[in-house]
């Protein structure tokens, strides 16, 4: 977590000379992150490395928001050249930790983010792709591409492919949303001593269907949310938009392709990146996933995993490897 070369210069031309440069985390990306503290102030460094990262998706979304008066962090400076950003300093409070930490805080704080994502839901979505049947295919084919032959099993492809285009159809109709994708309880940092919340790590968003940030929230890949929670959260947002039985189809269809997605995405993060702790969240992935299949929308979805991959092989695949 050495600084970037180009930091010091960045800095010094906009304003920020000889503070003091702290490492503060890294991401399943390229991207690092840095606090900058100068007498009485402090600002996000963030390093998005060409040619690996752009950082212009994440500066396009973060005006988007805060435009709309969402918490997203403001922009002080940016060198796209360099991959440099210097951005509003949100602090080192999670979501995550402060539950955590204070468990009696967990309905008033998801309820907070559901409250989020009922405002996003009132506003055409930010001008970004379509998450269409390519993306959604695609994404679920990283659990083939990853997972499958990590824990020695030889997918069928094709019948793969075609349960998942009997499914994914419901996704794609009602009102679209601007999707930030990675929408869970390590990405929303508290504000201030009440339960308002600020976002991180929205770069890749898209337009697609309101129920995904759900799934993302509420099937937290990195924490477990109960099932009672989770019940309680989606009633919640269902009495504020008026959602209908529909969107407890596309919920769980969403579910089921996007843990499939991570499944694949932290089994590649284990294998190509060497991130081993990635491998040990598959098991709760899995057991989100199960739940998802068991849903009758997801009917020939959960045929294809219950005829290739085995109880006993849905785990951690760093283990099933061994």
């Amino acid at each position: 977590m050495t600084p970037p070369p180009a930091a010091a210069a960045f800095l010094a031309a906009n304003g920020w000379r000889d503070a003091t440069i702290e490492p503060v985390a890294g991401d399943a990306s390229f991207r690092r992150y840095f606090r900058v503290i100068a007498t009485g102030r402090s600002a996000i460094l963030m390093d998005a490395p060409p040619p690996q990262e752009d950082p212009r998706p994440f500066l396009d979304i973060a005006r988007w928001l805060k435009g709309r008066g969402f918490a997203a962090p403001a922009i002080h400076a940016a060198d796209l050249d360099a991959g440099l950003v210097l951005l509003e300093d949100f602090g080192d409070v999670r979501m995550r930790e402060t539950i955590d930490a204070a468990p009696g805080r967990e309905i008033a704080l998801y309820t907070s983010a559901i409250d989020i994502l009922v405002r996003l839901q009132r506003e055409d979505p930010a001008p970004v792709p379509r998450y269409d049947l390519a993306v959604l295919h695609r994404e679920a084919n990283l659990l083939t591409e990853w997972y499958c032959p990590a824990v020695g099993v030889t997918p069928d492809q094709a019948a793969y492919d075609q349960a998942w285009a009997a499914v994914l159809g419901t996704t794609l109709h009602g009102t679209m949303v601007t999707v930030l994708r990675d929408y869970h309880a390590e990405n929303l940092m508290l504000l201030g001593d009440d339960d308002a919340l600020g976002l991180l790590d929205f770069q890749d968003a898209l337009a697609g269907h309101p129920a995904y940030d759900l799934v993302s929230l509420l099937q937290d890949a990195r924490r477990d949310v109960e099932p009672a929670v989770e019940a309680r959260m989606l009633a919640q947002y269902r009495a504020a938009t008026g959602a209908g039985e529909d969107f407890d189809v596309a919920y769980h269809v969403l579910g089921a392709q996007r843990n499939a997605k991570i499944v694949g995405i932290f089994t590649r993060l284990w294998q190509r990146d060497g991130k081993t702790r990635y491998a040990a969240l598959c098991p709760r992935v899995w057991r989100y996933l199960d739940r998802d299949l068991a849903h009758p929308a997801l009917t020939p979805v959960k045929a294809w995993f219950d005829a290739t991959i085995p109880p006993d092989l849905r785990g951690n695949p760093m283990e099933l490897s061994a």
